[in-house]
Formats: C-alpha cells, structure tokens, sequence
C-alpha cells in the first residue's frame, strides 16, 4: 500500500480538493488559501509530485487507485461520524466522481469541475481517439506540439500542424508534470465511465468555467449533469478558473457547498 501525500491548512468542515493533471498541485495555492477561511482544506496529492516524488518512475495510472487514495485520506483526516465536502479538477473530477459512487457515506457534497467524462457523450468514440492522438503527438513531438493538439480537441477546432517538435526523453517525462497526464493520466481517465446509477440523486454538482463554453469539457459537464440528476454550474473562466481567478471561483465553491 503505497504512502499517502497531502496537506492541510485552514479550519471548519473537511473540505478535500484533488488536482487535476497528473494530480500536482500546483497554481492552486490563492484558491486553497482563501478556501482556508471557512474549511479545513486537505489538498490530495496522489502521485507525491508535490512531495519529492517528481523525476521518479510512474506507473500507468487508474481512477479506482486515486479514488480509494482518497478514501484512505478522509479516514485520515475526518473524525469519527464526520463527512466531507469534496472538489475535484479535471482527472481529479473523474476520481472524485468514482469516489462519490463507492464511498457516499463519507461525503457531503462533491464539485467535480471540468471532469472528461467523455463516455457519457454521444461521440464518445471520437473524443476518446482525439486523447489517444494528443497522447501520441506528445510522444512524437513533445509538450508544445500536443498541448495545441489538446486545446484544438476541447475546443472542437481543427487541429493545427504538430510543428517541428521532437521526441522527448524518458528523463524529461518524468520530470514534468504535464507529460506525465499525457503519458500515464489522459487516455485511461477518459476511458472511465461513470457509475450514472450510483450518482443519481447524489450530493453532487457538475461545474463548467464560463469562459469554456461551446466545448468539449461545458458539454461533458452539462451531459453528466442531466444523466445524474445533479446540478450544473458555471464557475469563473475556463478550464483552469481555479488558478485563473482564485478568488472569485472560491467564492463559487462556498456557494455551491453552502448556498
């Protein structure tokens, strides 16, 4: 059983956040400090990236593993008979989701903002070969040329030329953050389907960023939403509002958890 890493800062109800990416932390410090304010925020980190695990071997890795990572930190952190509220980004929205689905009893309410969800989607098939080929442009051509195939591929836009770019070296892989979402996160989070059964009628709200609307991840968001009877919100911005506009997307966090 591997080792748990996470940290904890702030006071009031157990607020657990799970990054999205390779589930590094990074650029959510303003939206975790404000957040602090009115929770005990506990800030998941799955893969240690945050705490001196950054440049060592990865596995490929699945939703189950960082959603029971989750579990294990609530049974952590929660007091006997307490329950948590949950927000999760992108592939953390998945896990948060998964987790919701296994472990509702220890939940008050989960936001999973911009979680790819692709297989609730009509098209699922399209949108899941789209991740394949941002995963293998990274391989052929590295971080620039398939962080534009990514952009294109959310916003529903013709992907542009890859460019010049080359492949990178197992070394420089591991030791960003990004190329491992690419690499070890993308293809197999978004191949997850969701547990609609489980999720119906649960304490759960499906946000969006404003400023996404018109694609890939607004539609996903408001797809899922009707599937389970949750609700849907617009958050400040796109796709990363949180570090965008910390602030006023923290004030729409507490909305949602307490309004």
């Amino acid at each position: 059983m591997t080792d748990l890493h996470y940290d904890v800062r702030g006071g009031g109800p157990v607020l657990l956040v799970v990054p999205g990416g390779a589930g590094h932390p990074m650029g959510l410090d303003a939206l975790t400090a404000d957040l602090a304010g009115r929770f005990t925020v506990v800030t998941y980190d799955p893969l240690g990236l945050a705490h001196g695990h950054l440049g060592l071997p990865v596995a490929e890795q699945r939703v189950e593993a960082w959603s029971e990572g989750a579990h294990r930190v609530l049974d952590q952190v929660l007091p006997d008979g307490e329950s948590a509220y949950v927000l999760g980004f992108s592939s953390g929205g998945i896990a948060v989701l998964d987790l919701l689905a296994r472990h509702p009893e220890r939940l008050r309410h989960v936001i999973a903002h911009e979680p790819p969800v692709v297989r609730v989607l009509p098209d699922a098939d399209r949108q899941s070969a789209m991740f394949a080929e941002v995963r293998d442009t990274y391989r052929a051509a590295g971080l620039a040329a398939a962080g534009a195939r990514l952009a294109a591929g959310l916003a529903g836009t013709p992907a542009a030329p890859s460019g010049d770019g080359r492949p990178p070296s197992g070394q420089e892989e591991l030791g960003s953050p990004m190329a491992l979402f690419l690499t070890r996160v993308l293809t197999r989070f978004t191949a997850y389907a969701p547990d609609l059964d489980a999720l119906r009628s649960a304490p759960v709200t499906l946000a969006a960023g404003a400023d996404s609307r018109g694609g890939l991840l607004h539609r996903t968001a408001g797809v899922a939403a009707e599937l389970t009877g949750g609700r849907f919100a617009e958050f400040p911005g796109g796709h990363v509002g949180a570090v965008e506009h910390p602030r006023e997307f923290a004030a729409s966090v507490v909305d949602a958890l307490l309004g």
